[in-house]
């Protein structure tokens, strides 16, 4: 079972836990003997033994097998007994059972009760529903028509891969060079890789031989990939040289091989068999793919660095046997959870995981590359995805035909191997939204809305009605980057880049746009006109102050509610009082004006001079300054109070 290699990864976190006294039980669950540890916990539990230990022991007994049903009833039990003491690992595991179980409404509940006690784990936020919803994942539109395999069997069929036109799987049929062995995980045979012929319509697989002699070993073999000109080889196997090797706490671990491709008289023999130089006795390395260009090896692993159980690394391929150094592909992809069983083409990274949300086991997640970019992951739904375990997804993008692997309950086995048909869901957007003044929320009416592309290109342009409302009429990508700018006559232009939804539907914008009279400085909202020139020594308005003042007037006009006051200033040259009194007549003389212009008197709360007691830089009395610098000294403010 595939449980086999994506359990291994994270078994160091299982050694050495506490013990529940059942000793022939603990020994079973140690040794990874998952079908009789279940037998003996449950007989544990039938004498009497319910501790929290046993509890979390049976469930998980059931768990890493995928038996959802059973598991539940543990963990059910566990949580019900135990609710103060049971820990968010468990919350989730319960949670995943219930999905697993499809008893969607109550995994919820506890996903929220997960939620609350691991609020660090970043799983909260991918569970967090805020998005997008399990009812959301059920309800999307079916893409994918599914055909189970000719070579399917009761036992673990799996990972396949693309081979010459064929199909490389990993099986736990016996069909090894050696005689019948058992793993005690799953009770079945050791996993080796088959070779199958692909039909013309890509619909069904027929077993034509075992793969390879020279890579099948008595241990496990599973999960392959190639060079783009399939001479060379990348395999997951048990750290196996002779005898298994094992780390510090008992458990051995997976790791990558390669091999070369070496044809003679039509058979090909792999030859060079040797590890990968980043395996590590410590941890586990596995389930490799490789990029269209052969230039990186994507992978699976729990090595130092990893955000979750297990995530997806890269590393560059530099030829002759060299690598570069394991880079983990960061949140966007890798949660608190498993990721795993990646497939990379030029359009887009597939992978499995229970980390984002899903249906529930591993779900299969397509997250789109954009510029070199992995942009945020999207389920593929049902029927692809179900309650159980859905992994291990290949495609052909040319036919939108490939293979993925499931345990759901209507296969021949444990898991089985479906060819699939994908008929894309053509995923659009529409942008829409309200253009409103920032400052005061006030609907703005009249603004020119223009949707452009990341290379600029413009897409469509609109005009705000008249309650500010702006909608696209042109549908657009999903889950891709846009920008969206406003304009109006009098405003400033802003602009907000935007990712659009990840299924069909809306994106709402809302975009505030400023007067590009209003400005904010030193926390105050101010009305910004050019200087107010007076005669020298007067006071009255001149006909080009006027123009100035005519601003503020317009402003108020557009805004009723606004209030402010006036502060008028002058430069430090002349005596101190002199220019207190002039500007201070100033302030009073550009008061009347605007209430001589229809504005009412108690708009404008004061209008006051300072002189030359707030300059604004260091030419005060006796400091030699040019014009330029003593006319910054000399003006007049108008500072908003209310909008």
């Amino acid at each position: 079972m595939k449980k086999i290699v994506i359990l291994i990864f994270i078994l160091g976190a299982y050694t050495g836990l506490a013990q529940t006294g059942n000793k022939n039980a603990d020994a079973l669950f140690d040794k990874m003997w998952y079908v009789e540890a279940a037998k003996a916990y449950e007989n544990a539990i039938k004498k009497g033994d319910t501790s929290r230990v046993t509890l979390e022991r049976a469930g998980d007994s059931y768990y890493f097998n995928t038996q959802m049903q059973e598991a539940n009833k543990w963990y059910g039990q566990l949580v019900s007994e135990y609710p103060n003491e049971v820990s968010s690992k468990y919350l989730f595991r319960y949670a995943q059972t219930l999905e697993g179980t499809q008893n969607y409404p109550l995994a919820k509940k506890w996903m929220k009760q997960f939620a609350e006690k691991a609020y660090n784990d970043d799983r909260v936020k991918d569970f967090s529903l805020k998005d997008i919803t399990i009812d959301d994942l059920l309800a999307l539109e079916p893409q994918f028509t599914l055909q189970n395999l000719s070579i399917n069997s009761k036992n673990s069929d799996f990972a396949p891969m693309y081979f010459k036109g064929q199909l490389v799987y990993a099986t736990a049929i016996d069909s090894s060079y050696f005689h019948t062995r058992k793993y005690g995980w799953n009770n079945q045979p050791f996993l080796n890789l088959h070779l199958g012929r692909i039909n013309p319509v890509q619909t069904d697989v027929t077993f034509l031989e075992k793969f390879s002699k020279d890579i099948n070993t008595k241990y496990h073999e599973a999960c392959v990939a190639f060079s783009p000109d399939e001479k060379t080889i990348y395999f997951t196997r048990n750290n196996y040289e002779g005898k298994l090797k094992k780390d510090g706490n008992g458990v051995n671990h997976l790791k990558l091989y390669s091999a070369t491709a070496v044809e003679k008289d039509g058979k090909i023999r792999w030859e060079n068999i040797k590890e990968l130089p980043f395996n590590n006795d410590s941890y586990s390395v596995g389930q490799p793919a490789v990029s269209k260009d052969g230039t990186k090896l994507y992978f699976v692993s729990d090595m130092p660095g990893t955000i979750g159980e297990t995530d997806i690394f890269v590393i560059d391929i530099l030829g002759d046997g060299n690598y570069g150094q394991p880079k983990n592909l960061g949140e966007t992809i890798n949660t608190n959870g498993r990721e795993m069983f990646p497939y990379v083409t030029d359009r887009a990274l597939y992978f499995a995981t229970d980390g984002h949300l899903g249906l529930g086991g591993l779900d299969v997640f397509e997250s789109v590359i954009t510029d070199g970019t992995f942009q945020k992951p999207v389920n593929l739904g049902g029927p692809l995805n179900t309650n159980m375990d859905d992994f291990a997804y290949i495609v052909n993008e040319e036919t939108n035909k490939g293979f993925v692997c499931s345990n759901r309950k209507t296969g021949k086995g444990d898991d089985d191997i479906y060819s699939f048909e994908r008929t894309p869901i053509v995923c659009k957007q529409v942008i829409k939204g309200i253009v409103s003044e920032e400052l005061t929320g006030e609907r703005i009416s009249g603004a020119t809305v223009v949707l452009y592309d990341t290379k600029g290109v413009e897409r469509e342009r609109t005009v705000s009605q008249i309650g500010g409302e702006y909608a696209f009429t042109i549908p657009i990508d999903c889950n891709i980057n846009y920008f969206v700018e406003a304009s109006k006559q009098g405003y400033r232009v802003t602009n907000k880049t935007v990712l659009t939804g990840s299924v069909t539907g809306e994106t709402v914008v809302p975009l505030g746009i400023s007067h590009e009279l209003i400005i904010k400085e030193k926390g105050l909202l101010k009305i910004k006109i050019d200087i107010i020139y007076f005669d020298l020594d007067k006071s009255y308005i001149r006909n080009d102050a006027a123009v100035e003042l005519n601003k503020v007037v317009f402003l108020m006009n557009e805004y009723p509610n606004m209030v402010i006051k006036i502060e008028s200033h002058t430069d430090s040259r002349g005596r101190d009082q002199y220019n207190l009194e002039l500007s201070d007549r100033r302030a009073k003389a550009t008061r009347d004006y605007i209430i001589s212009q229809g504005i009412a008197a108690e708009r404008i709360e004061s209008a006051i001079g300072y002189g030359e007691t707030q300059l604004i830089n260091d030419c005060s009395n006796g400091i030699p300054c040019t014009d330029a610098q003593h006319e910054m000294n000399r003006r007049s403010e108008f500072i908003i109070l209310k909008m």
